[in-house]
C-alpha cells in the first residue's frame, strides 16, 4: 500500500513528496495502545505523525514507529524498528537523559492478547517517554507570547553544551551537504511550488544559494575537516524543545538518518535562529546567537549566516507548498499556500544582507553599557542582528574562570586589561571580515584604546558609530549593586577609581544614561542611525 507524504530531511530540511510504502499493517497495536486497559486505566490521548504515533496516557508517553519506507527513512520490519527506538533513545538522552525513559516491546501473550511490556513474544516497540503538558513546548509558549526572553541564555548554553560533546563526522556535511539542500529546494520549487511560488523568486532564491555557496565552499570544507561537522540535532526548531523540569530541554532529535542529524553545528543551530526570527521574536534570536557565540567562540561561522538561514526558510517554502497541494480543504490550502510564499520572500531576503557596521558603547560601569549593547544588536546588520563582543566576558575567559565567579585584583591589572581591549579589536576584526556588524561593549576609559576600535572599523572599511553613556555617580553606583547573575564585578569602589581616570577627549555622541533604558535606546538608535546614514 502506498500513499503521498511530504518527506522530511533535516539537514534541517525536507524534501519532495514520495510513495510511502506501508509495509505492515499496524491497526491492532494501534487499536491496543489507544486503549485506557493497556495504560491501567489511565484515558489516552493520541497524536499522528507521517512516520509515528504518540499516545499520552497518565505520566507516560509511547511513540510508536509506522511500518512504512521512504527513500530516507526505513521502519519497514519489526527489527528495523526496535533498532531505531533504541538508537532514538541513545541519541536523544544526550539531551533529555530524564526525559526519555527506555524502549519497550509490545508482546502477544499466549491468549492472543498484546500487553505492553509483558513476558510474551515481541511483536513491537514503542519509545517510552515522561509525558510533559504540550504548553510547555516553545513553539506553543511562542505562539502564546509567553516564550520568556530569560529563557534564551540557557537554551544556546544547553545548545552550545550538546554541540561540543556530540560526535564528531566529517563523512557528511561540507559543500556537497549543503549543495545536496540547495538542489533539493530548486526540484521542489519547481515540481510543487507552480501553483503559489513566483518563478523569478524562486529562481533568484536558487542562484542566490548558489552563489553564496560558492563563496563559502573553502569554509564550508574547512570546517568539516576541523570537527564541526557533528552528529546533531538535525530538526532543532521550537516544537522540539520543552521546559521541562525548569530548564529548556532538547528532544525528538533524528535518529533514522545520518544523512540528515550529520551537520555544520551552525547549520543545526540555525533551523532555531531562523524559526524564532519568521515568528518575529529578534530579540530572541539574537541573544540565542550572541551566547551560543560567547560559549563556542565561533565567530568565523557567522559568514555562513546568510547562506544556513536562508536555505532554512527555503526548505519551509518549499514543504509548505507541497503540503498546500496535498489538502483537500480548500482554506488550509490558501494558508499554506501564503506560509510558502513567506518563507520564500524571507530566504530570498536573507541572502542580501546589509553592510557590516561596528559600534562601540562606552562609559563608566554601571552606566547601562551592556543594556544598551542588547537592545540595539537585533536591529542592526544581517539577521538575527549584531554580534555582541563584551569586555567582561572576554576578561572572564582570559582568566579562565567562569562567567559569574568574582576576579581578584590580578584579573584588572594592567597587562590583562591591555589583553582584554587587544582581544576585542581582534574579535570585532574578524567579525566584520565576515561581513557581519558588530557592537563592543567596554568602558573605554582610554583615549588610545577607543583610537584602536575606531581603526578596525576604518581597515575593514565599515562604517563606525561611538556612544558615550553618561551618568552620575550615584546612578552608576545604584545601578552595579543592583545587578544579579552578571559577569561584571563592578563595585563603589571601582567606579570612584573610574572616574579619577583622566579620559581624554571622548569624540563619541554622548547620551544621558540617568534616563529610563527604553529611553536611552530610543536615544542611542536615533543617533546610530543618523550617524550610519550620513
Amino acid at each position: 500500500m502506498a500513499f503521498r507524504s511530504p518527506r522530511t530531511h533535516a539537514r534541517g530540511t525536507a524534501i519532495a513528496p514520495l510513495a510511502c510504502v506501508i509495509t505492515e499493517n499496524q491497526t491492532a497495536v494501534i487499536a491496543f495502545l489507544a486503549s485506557p486497559p493497556a495504560h491501567g486505566g489511565a484515558r489516552v490521548e493520541r497524536i499522528d505523525t507521517h512516520a509515528s504515533v504518540v499516545f499520552l496516557a497518565g505520566e507516560h508517553a509511547y511513540k510508536l514507529k509506522r511500518a512504512v519506507r521512504f527513500d530516507y527513512l526505513d521502519f519497514s520490519t519489526p527489527d528495523r524498528r526496535h533498532t531505531l527506538c533504541d538508537a532514538e533513545v541513545r541519541l536523544n538522552r544526550r539531551t533529555a537523559p530524564s526525559l526519555y525513559r527506555g524502549v519497550v516491546p509490545i508482546t502477544r501473550q499466549g491468549d492472543g492478547s498484546f500487553a505492553l511490556g509483558g513476558t510474551g513474544t515481541p511483536v513491537d516497540w514503542v519509545v517510552e517517554m515522561n509525558r510533559f503538558p504540550q504548553e510547555a513546548l516553545f513553539d506553543r509558549l511562542a505562539s502564546a507570547g509567553r516564550l520568556d526572553l530569560e529563557l534564551m541564555p540557557p537554551l544556546a548554553a544547553a545548545i552550545a553544551a550538546f554541540h561540543a560533546s556530540a560526535e564528531q563526522r566529517a563523512d557528511h556535511g561540507g559543500k556537497p551537504g549543503m549543495s545536496w539542500v540547495i538542489e533539493g529546494n530548486a526540484a521542489g520549487f519547481a515540481e510543487f511550488g507552480r501553483t503559489c511560488l513566483d518563478p523569478s523568486t524562486s529562481a533568484h532564491v536558487t542562484a542566490g544559494s548558489c552563489g553564496a555557496l560558492d563563496r563559502c565552499a573553502n569554509l564550508l570544507e574547512q570546517r568539516r575537516k576541523s570537527g564541526f561537522v557533528r552528529q546533531c540535532h538535525g530538526d532543532l526548531h521550537l516544537r522540539n524543545i520543552v521546559l521541562w523540569n525548569g530548564r529548556p530541554t532538547l528532544f525528538d532529535g533524528v535518529e533514522f538518518n545520518d544523512e540528515i542529524a550529520c551537520t555544520d553545528v551552525f547549520y543545526d543551530l540555525a533551523f532555531l535562529l531562523m524559526d524564532l526570527w519568521r515568528r518575529k521574536l529578534p530579540r530572541h534570536a539574537n541573544v540565542v546567537l550572541n551566547r551560543y557565540l560567547a560559549e563556542t567562540g565561533d565567530l568565523e561561522a557567522v559568514s555562513l549566516m546568510p547562506l544556513f538561514l536562508s536555505c532554512r526558510a527555503a526548505v519551509r517554502a518549499k514543504t509548505s507548498a507541497t503540503a498546500a497541494q496535498l489538502q483537500i480543504e480548500d482554506q488550509r490550502r490558501t494558508e499554506l499556500e501564503g506560509l510558502a510564499q513567506g518563507y520564500l520572500a524571507m530566504a530570498e531576503d536573507l541572502l542580501k544582507p546589509p553592510r557590516a557596521s561596528l559600534i562601540a558603547v562606552g562609559g563608566l560601569s554601571g552606566s547601562g553599557k551592556s543594556t544598551l549593547a542588547l537592545g540595539l544588536a537585533p536591529d542592526l546588520g544581517a539577521a538575527p542582528g549584531a554580534v555582541v563582543l563584551r569586555s567582561d566576558e572576554i576578561r572572564k575567559r582570559l582568566c579562565g574562570v567562569p562567567l559569574l565567579e568574582r576576579l581578584g585584583p590580578a584579573g584588572y591589572s594592567p597587562g590583562i586589561s591591555a589583553r582584554v581591549y587587544a582581544t576585542l579589536a581582534e574579535r570585532a576584526a574578524l567579525v566584520l571580515r565576515n561581513g557581519h556588524s558588530a557592537i563592543i561593549d567596554a568602558v573605554y576609559a582610554k583615549r588610545a584604546d577607543r583610537d584602536t576600535i575606531e581603526a578596525v572599523a576604518e581597515s575593514a572599511s565599515c562604517p563606525f558609530v561611538g556612544l558615550w553613556l553618561d551618568a552620575s555617580e550615584p546612578v552608576l553606583i545604584a545601578r552595579a549593586q543592583q545587578r544579579r547573575n552578571d559577569p561584571s564585578d563592578a563595585n563603589a569602589d571601582v567606579i570612584y577609581n573610574q572616574r579619577e581616570q583622566d579620559l581624554g577627549v571622548v569624540r563619541w555622541s554622548r547620551i544621558d544614561a540617568s534616563l529610563s533604558a527604553a529611553s536611552v535606546l530610543f536615544s542611542a538608535t536615533e543617533r546610530m542611525r543618523s550617524q550610519l546614514r550620513g
